[in-house]
């Protein structure tokens, strides 16, 4: 018995390091950019695409992915997963050009989509103890919030002493170390042979999600292009097409009675919520105490930390604490914790660094509750042969909230900088295109100074205008969590009806 529970919690271990490196991979980036974009040559939009093609095809996959797992068994495709992310981050690592880098980074993706929706339903398989499967979840949501927050770390660290290819070379010891793990250590059987995966529906569901990608982002420019129109008619005939099969299938790849169930929706919608805010949060913070504070990226990269550290020990905690305390006060409470925290950081990031950095371990407590709970609440809300599919579903909720947030913020930024900054006169308009192009065209004397001061303030206005939509969408994530899980308070149960 003891051994059992041992290799239980190690085989917790093993999978939660790979959840880990792929939520690096969303964030590692963010500091490595500037240094692999001078030494490849990319282009603007090749480096929009670095970073892109990781999380838009992993987006397009993960439904399917799940699904398949069902179907030939989690653990086969997680040890799948991990070659293939081990030999992308090989690929990555020793790209020649821009073009391979992305390919690769897209190769990457395919990796990461086997393994993600795998990672969760292990845990579903091998915690067959509810109160433990809810700390084992709670340890693994806590660890989607600390490894986006310690992706820009790494790259700084590694960047320090290596070369920028260090930042995806680092996965390839991880990924043979949780190789030989998971066949240690993981449960064999799981598979379901008999159970249809239907590729026709795996392909429309990537046609409507990367199609709804490629809207958000082009919509979210300053200037939309015919792109966003053309990408929204595919996304839209893609679910269509979608949703029309599935309720002709007698085993769909998505069941959306599923969705039925609140404290699964709830769950749902918490944690596109959370990211979206962690997200949301990083991508500012990180560009504005460089540009505007002149933070290294790794001194950036420790302050957005803050978030994780926070997240820690309310993951913990909300797991252990779930069978008593109930879903309501832990996912809407959290929720409502991290909107008091945002409304602190807005208030205080231009003024006071400790008041800033409580406000980002405030938000991040309540992040953390509310995504590992979140995890319990869509796992615990579905049978076991749904665990592939739900988990599914709850990734694709995760890169969903990332993605809007970086498209959308992100333009948001740009969008309010650009239409606020008064240059001085004589200054180039290039420098209202944003607060790197303004840095760059700055000069010596008292008319360079004036050129940062405008600028930087701009920038400091467009940082309050992303915060406070942060803030704001969080708040709605509160009340919307909280009507769904109406029902959920103080020594509730944590599953309802459940969809065979």
């Amino acid at each position: 018995m003891v051994e059992s529970a041992r290799r239980r919690w190690l085989l917790l271990a093993v999978v939660s390091a790979g959840l880990l490196l792929i939520t690096l991979d969303n964030s590692i980036l963010y500091a490595a950019l500037p240094t692999l974009v001078e030494e490849l040559g990319a282009s603007s939009a090749q480096s929009l695409w670095i970073i892109n093609a990781y999380p838009v095809v992993m987006a397009g996959l993960l439904l399917g992915s799940g699904t398949l797992g069902d179907r030939v068994g989690h653990r086969r495709m997680f040890l799948t997963g991990l070659v293939v992310f081990g030999a992308a981050s090989l690929a990555a690592a020793l790209s020649p050009t821009p073009e391979a880098l992305i390919a690769a980074r897209a190769f990457l993706a395919v990796g990461a989509a086997a393994m993600m929706p795998a990672t969760l339903a292990l845990i579903r398989v091998a915690f067959a103890d509810g109160r433990e499967r809810n700390v084992a979840i709670a340890v693994w949501g806590s660890l989607a919030v600390v490894g986006s927050a310690l992706g820009p770390i790494v790259s700084g660290l590694l960047l320090q002493t290596f070369w920028w290819g260090s930042v995806f070379l680092v996965n390839v010891p991880v990924v043979v170390v949780a190789l030989v793990a998971t066949l240690v250590l993981s449960p064999g059987g799981g598979a379901d042979p008999g159970k249809h995966w239907d590729l026709v529906s795996s392909l429309l569901a990537l046609m409507a999600l990367v199609g709804l990608v490629f809207a958000i982002k082009e919509t979210a420019k300053a200037t939309p292009s015919p792109v966003a129109a053309g990408a929204a008619l595919v996304a839209a005939a893609g679910g269509w097409a979608f949703a029309r099969r599935q309720r002709r299938l007698p085993d769909p790849l998505l069941d959306f009675a599923i969705f039925r169930n609140p404290a699964f929706l709830a769950g749902v919608l918490a944690a596109g919520f959370s990211m979206f805010a962690v997200a949301g949060l990083q991508l500012v913070t990180t560009q504005r105490f460089q540009l505007v504070e002149g933070f290294t990226p790794l001194r950036a990269g420790v302050l957005v930390a803050a978030v994780a550290l926070g997240a820690l020990p309310t993951a913990v905690a909300g797991g252990a604490t779930l069978h008593r305390i109930g879903l309501l006060p832990i996912v809407a409470g959290g929720l409502a914790l991290s909107t008091v925290g945002t409304v602190l950081v807005l208030l205080h990031f231009d003024t006071s660094m400790p008041l800033l950095v409580t406000g980002l371990l405030i938000a991040g407590a309540g992040l953390g509750a509310a995504m590992s709970v979140a995890s319990s609440a869509i796992m615990g809300n579905v049978p076991v042969r749904r665990a592939g599919m739900a988990s599914s579903v709850e990734e694709v909720s995760y890169e969903f909230g990332s993605l809007i947030a970086v498209a959308l913020l992100g333009s948001l930024l740009s969008a309010v900088y650009s239409a606020t900054v008064r240059l001085p006169p004589g200054t180039p308009e290039e420098a209202r295109d944003s607060l790197d192009a303004a840095l760059a065209l700055t000069g010596e004397g008292a008319e360079g100074n004036a050129l940062v001061t405008a600028a930087s303030e701009a920038f400091d206005g467009a940082y309050g205008a992303v915060v406070l939509v942060v803030a704001g969408v969080l708040a709605v994530g509160t009340v919307a969590t909280g009507v769904l899980l109406r029902r959920h308070g103080p020594g509730s149960a944590l599953s309802g009806p459940t969809s065979h």
